[in-house]
């Protein structure tokens, strides 16, 4: 069983909003060593992680804790409303504590002519697959026409929203990476 250092170290600096050069910054460590260390090619020595530890708001004791067994199987029951019940647009996230994992994935249910919040550009990718209906991707200035069946993917570097322009309900099961919704 490996220790994974990296990847929970990626997870904490993404859960505190933190790019690989604000982290550098913060713990006098290069940003060329932050990726090398998030990848596993090369490990910290024991201060150093402490030091890394103390910037994200992490004890070194529970860093290398064992926690319970993350739950594989999620039901229709345990998904999480996160916007507004409304008739006309709603978000649910069907894994729970996505924010601690690498993508966050989400059900978006658009009632006809009903849209998305837009997003501004961040850092992350995005991808989405019409379950059902016919949606517009609006993508910086560009436009998408996708129907069921149909998918999208892009870079999250630009405004973008989903328009539900069928005479149907749509639904878009959307997967972020990092976690946004």
């Amino acid at each position: 069983m490996g220790l994974n250092i990296g990847s929970k170290l990626k997870r904490l600096r993404l859960a505190n909003n933190l790019t690989q050069e604000e982290l550098a910054n913060r713990t006098g460590l290069t940003k060329g060593y932050i990726s090398q260390m998030e990848r596993d090619r090369t490990s910290p020595s024991l201060s150093t992680l402490k030091d890394i530890l103390d910037v994200l708001g992490e004890k070194l004791a529970s860093f290398f804790e064992e926690g319970p067994e993350e739950q594989t199987v999620y039901r229709q029951e345990d998904r999480i409303l996160i916007s507004e019940s409304t008739e006309a647009f709603k978000v649910e996230l069907l894994v729970q504590a996505s924010q601690r994992r690498d993508m966050e994935p989400v059900l978006v249910t658009l009632a006809p002519g009903a849209r998305t919040w837009e997003d501004r550009s961040h850092q992350g990718q995005e991808f989405g697959y019409i379950l059902d209906g016919e949606v517009t991707l609006r993508l910086g200035r560009g436009h998408h026409r996708l129907r069921q069946g149909e998918c999208f993917y892009f870079t999250s570097d630009k405004k973008h929203l989903l328009e539900n322009v069928g005479q149907t309900q749509a639904q878009i099961l959307w997967v972020v990476t990092p976690p946004t919704f």
